[in-house]
């Protein structure tokens, strides 16, 4: 299984106190270590998933992250960037894949970041409290805004792009330490193909798709 780079320092630092306890003849006392390296490696996994060897349908917008779906549909108040758009949610618990992946292709034209609150990830307040990362994607005449937001537990966002570089759908771009939530603001136009309460994987489940070019 291959293990995000961010999750080395984790992975690997735990291995020391479990070393020196074994080397001391407390093997009892290396066992927690080696769970929480465990934990780690779990943690920070990176798997493939279908949108590495397949190409995405022109049309399909993936979800960004493994999670459940909060939010499918109208966006929440005050949560939306400017102008009419339609949210996709989705809740990252602390034993979900935490790579986060482009949610449809094209440049990114904007970018920001915003340090906040870290408020539980599940609060619809955490959607414009919590420290975030904003990405804009254009391809064409589409747009698709995408948001990493850190919850209680997270206190760090990795977003690997930025304005100027081009995504293919599903393509790693970043990832979230620890619990965290993903937004994806499509138009009016595209139709929302999830409900709140859904599992998706990201880089497979299509959480919308756009009317096919005529």
């Amino acid at each position: 299984m291959r293990i995000d780079p961010a999750g080395w320092p984790f992975l690997t630092g735990p291995l020391v106190p479990a070393a020196l306890a074994a080397a001391a003849g407390r093997r009892w006392a290396a066992w927690p270590f080696l769970g929480l390296s465990a934990y780690m490696a779990l943690f920070f996994r990176d798997p493939d998933r279908r949108c590495d060897t397949v190409p995405a349908d022109p049309d399909e917008v993936l979800s960004p992250a493994d999670g459940v779906v909060m939010v499918a549909g109208d966006p929440q108040p005050d949560v939306a960037p400017e102008g009419e758009w339609q949210q996709v949610s989705v809740f990252l618990s602390v034993v979900d894949v935490h790579v986060n992946r482009s949610p449809y292709r094209g440049e990114v034209v904007e970018s920001s970041y915003r340090k906040g609150s870290f408020l539980a990830a599940y609060r619809k307040e955490s959607a414009h409290r919590n420290e975030r990362s904003e990405l804009w994607l254009r391809e064409g005449d589409r747009t698709v805004v995408f948001r990493q937001i850190v919850g209680v537990l997270a206190r760090r966002i990795v977003t690997r792009t930025g304005p100027g570089q081009r995504l293919a759908t599903g393509e790693r771009m970043g990832l979230m330490k620890f619990g965290s939530r993903m937004d994806v603001f499509v138009p009016p136009e595209c139709t929302v193909l999830v409900s709140k309460g859904q599992r998706v994987r990201g880089g497979e489940t299509v959480i919308a798709r756009w009317p096919a070019a005529g």
